[in-house]
């Protein structure tokens, strides 16, 4: 689709939209003691909307893998339903964000990286719509009077290999099997040699919106929440487990492995909401029982994961229950009950896979691992992670 028409008149418009409301917002925010030298921004187009992550490190930090998060949100757009609405939503969450870096965190424009996930470049690829990705690039440049600015499919290798540095700490470097699932796409690996050079990629084409999208296109005329649960199953068991099977078995981090660790949205509304007492954890262990009864209650007690209820059970009186009331209603606002279903069902696949007789893995949930790909991008270019 030629979306050239669309996209002139939007741009005008969305200008004019952000100007005015974000100059009085911008002069009402606390900035706080931030050091422009070593702010840095990542953001990031994915299939379900735009993350943006706003870190600081320095370059002692980078060589000990330590940051600290200033900023970590999202808007979502549905870019990978590839219409005009998404397509609008998405360009104007993308430069909200990016300006947000700007002024808000005075950030300067070459330490803010933006990119395509891989998630997006695998669906765009398979639809054949590569072309909304130039279109969305191409209008972002024009709308930020940034020219030479690169907005790029990052590659799954690439974008496996900088989130394992990110996010997983190099105690457990070599010994931890790190999973993203994505909404396009699920990837991650390890370092099987003792070294950061070598890395053993994994990679499924199934996210959680992709095992959603493929849900919905089996329920014909019955919507109702059982059929939809029905079908699930379905797509879980058929093409999606053969390829999860596949996959781990090729990768060899079974016998490789003593830490399996995930990250992603799915990982971390899934944390929040089994462990609501533990809401200022980044990381938290976990074991298939617990996921599986988490998603047989995402299906059939579905409201007792609302803020209210799930507040009432924090016991814990040292636990700040407005932060937790407050992360819990952002998980529901993302995730609706069929997501819960789709992306809990596909990180039970994945964990059975690990879930030996004879030996036991260790699962994390890793609730921050959006902001991996960037720290790790930061560090390699302050110091040479060995």
């Amino acid at each position: 689709m030629n979306l050239t028409k669309h996209i002139k008149s939007f741009l005008f418009q969305l200008l004019l939209l952000m100007i005015i409301p974000f100059w009085g917002y911008s002069q009402n925010s606390v900035k706080g003691n931030l050091h422009g030298l070593k702010s840095y921004a990542g953001i990031e187009v994915g299939s379900k909307g735009v993350k943006m992550s706003v870190i600081e490190m320095s370059v002692i930090g980078a060589k000990n893998g330590n940051y600290k998060i200033l900023k970590d949100t999202s808007v979502n757009t549905d870019f990978i339903n590839f219409s005009n609405e998404s397509f609008k939503a998405t360009l104007s969450g993308l430069s909200g964000l990016y300006y947000t870096a700007v002024k808000q965190y005075n950030i300067p424009r070459d330490r803010i990286f933006t990119v395509f996930s891989s998630g997006v470049k695998v669906v765009s690829e398979r639809e054949n719509r590569t072309n909304w990705l130039q279109n969305l690039a191409d209008s972002f440049r024009m709308l930020i009077n940034e020219p030479e600015r690169s907005l790029k499919p990052i590659d799954v290798i690439d974008e496996a290999r900088l989130s394992h540095l990110g996010i997983v700490p190099a105690s457990k470097r070599y010994t931890t099997f790190l999973i993203d699932i994505g909404s396009g796409n699920t990837k991650g690996g390890y370092f099987p040699s003792g070294n950061t050079k070598e890395f053993k990629l994994f990679q499924l084409t199934w996210g959680t919106k992709s095992i959603a999208n493929a849900t919905e296109k089996r329920m014909d005329d019955d919507k109702s929440l059982s059929n939809y649960y029905k079908q699930l199953q379905r797509v879980l068991a058929g093409p999606a487990d053969e390829e999860i099977t596949y996959a781990v078995n090729f990768s060899g981090a079974y016998n490789m492995s003593d830490n399996i660790a995930f990250s992603g949205g799915i990982v971390w509304a899934t944390a929040t909401l089994i462990f609501p007492e533990l809401v200022e954890n980044p990381v938290v262990p976990v074991t298939y029982d617990e996921v599986l009864k988490f998603n047989q209650r995402v299906y059939s007690q579905y409201r007792s994961l609302s803020d209210t209820a799930l507040v009432k059970s924090v016991r814990d009186i040292s636990v700040d229950k407005n932060i937790v009331t407050n992360e819990i209603r952002k998980v529901n606002k993302v995730f609706d009950q069929r997501a819960l279903l789709s992306g809990s069902g596909l990180l039970l696949k994945i964990m059975r896979q690990f879930e030996g007789v004879d030996e036991k893995k260790q699962f994390y949930l890793v609730k921050n691992g959006q902001v991996g790909w960037i720290s790790a991008y930061v560090s390699q270019m302050l110091f040479a992670v060995q």
